[in-house]
């Protein structure tokens, strides 16, 4: 699935979180649209499609005349491999490094150690709340070696991603001693051999768990025989072998964790300086872009429209997917055009509960301009009830008039270009 970001040739995205996005700044409310489709097994391989889209990426973008150094592609780890690296040696790319990769931590424990962060702050759009604040993110830059080539890799650290990852570790770490403590349970702890006692302190002192570890000690205890003691001199006694054990968390691991919290490498291929260069804030502003993709999937996968769908052969699989997608294309276009025209007006339209809003979408306005009524009278359309105020400051958004709802071959008049963002 392949969108494209308007205008300006600004941003092609793939599958699973994949885009090709234009070098220069973006307008802030720039939408997805779509303009290539194509339907796949859901057991298909992220890794194999990925290579595959990037050969009819290219060509589809010279058959517009776009060069490779044009456009950026954005994807997710499963972009790193051998076959697709060698595939993008043309192509400028933006990609997160999976944390299988030995190179990954190693960037992440330098720039740690090295605690050089440049600040980025914050990049959220939308308004930030107590129970979501938005990230704030620094950055540190840095290359790697992968199969034979140099790429830069950028460590960025995020606040939120950081609290995550501490809740998780946290909770790793009583999962950690808890598991010690139930292999314990079945363990015994007396012993009347002290050869016996130290063989299983050693076999327990190399028990390990991922967070911690046992430190086993052998106790000689003196114990009394049974029977009535002499009256002239001490009882008897006999030696027993108790094991004492304590379970110790492993600093080194847990505290080499913590640091890295919050920590992920992206892998790119862009220059950091000269022609067509990309900053750290514009790497990390490039991958988080994705959310535009995930949103269009949201549309093509809500279960109102493909849950009750049966489809006998792979053509008509197809042919719903084409439909979907051109349905979603004058959605996006939709927004995209009221976006454009009150960024470019400096306006607010009426939203949800009646606040004000600039990032309208499509299914709001399709409520806004409920109530409108159009009768055909001797093949002649007329309006019997007119747009509202409201409707009416929608249709204008769009690009339309009252005479859209009478002329069959109405024309919009689309917003072509926005002013771009503030860099901040």
């Amino acid at each position: 699935f392949v969108t494209f970001s308007v205008p300006h040739f600004g941003q092609l995205r793939l599958p699973h979180d994949c885009q090709v996005k234009r070098l220069t700044p973006q307008p802030e409310h720039t939408q997805s649209v779509p303009i290539f489709a194509a339907t796949r097994d859901g057991a298909s391989s992220d890794k194999t499609s990925n290579n595959e889209m990037l050969t009819r990426i290219s060509s589809i973008m010279k058959r517009h005349g776009i060069a490779d150094g044009a456009f950026t592609y954005v994807a997710d780890s499963a972009l790193v491999t051998p076959d697709n690296l060698k595939e993008l040696a043309g192509i400028r790319f933006v990609t997160r490094l999976s944390a299988s990769y030995k190179v990954c931590d190693d960037v992440i424990a330098e720039a740690v150690v090295s605690d050089a962060w440049h600040e980025i702050g914050k990049l959220v759009e939308s308004s930030e709340s107590d129970s979501r604040p938005a990230a704030f993110y620094r950055a540190r830059e840095s290359s790697v070696e992968l199969y034979g080539r140099d790429y830069r890799a950028l460590v960025v650290h995020s606040s939120v991603h950081d609290k995550r990852r501490q809740k998780k570790l946290a909770k790793q770490l009583v999962q950690s001693q808890n598991q010690l403590e139930s292999m314990l349970k079945k363990e015994p702890v007396d012993y009347a051999c002290e050869a016996d006692a130290t063989a299983a302190a050693k076999r327990l002192g190399a028990l390990r768990e991922k967070f911690h570890r046992l430190k086993v000690s052998v106790e000689r205890i003196e114990c009394r025989k049974r029977g009535r003691p002499p009256q002239n001199r001490p009882a008897s006694t006999t030696s027993r072998f108790a094991l004492k054990w304590e379970i110790v968390e492993q600093r080194e691991a847990v505290e080499r964790l913590r640091e890295t919290t919050g920590c992920f490498v992206l892998l790119s291929n862009v220059p950091e300086h000269g022609d067509a260069s990309m900053d750290a804030e514009d790497l990390l502003r490039s991958y988080k872009g994705q959310y535009g993709v995930e949103s269009n999937f949201s549309f093509l996968k809500d279960p109102l429209i493909v849950n009750d769908l049966f489809l006998k052969t792979p053509s008509c699989i197809d042919a719903l997917g084409m439909v979907l997608v051109i349905a979603l294309t004058v959605y996006r276009l939709m927004e995209r055009n009221m976006r454009l025209h009150l960024q470019t007006t400096q306006t607010t339209i009426d939203g949800w509960r009646h606040r004000r809003t600039s990032k309208p979408t499509a299914y709001m306005m399709t409520r806004k301009v409920r109530g409108i009524k159009v009768a055909v009278i001797n093949g002649t359309r007329h309006i019997i009830r007119k747009p509202g105020p409201i409707a009416r400051s929608y249709l204008t958004a769009l690009g339309v008039s009252d005479e859209v709802f009478t002329q069959p071959h109405y024309r919009c008049c689309p917003i072509i270009t926005g002013k771009p963002p503030p860099k901040r």
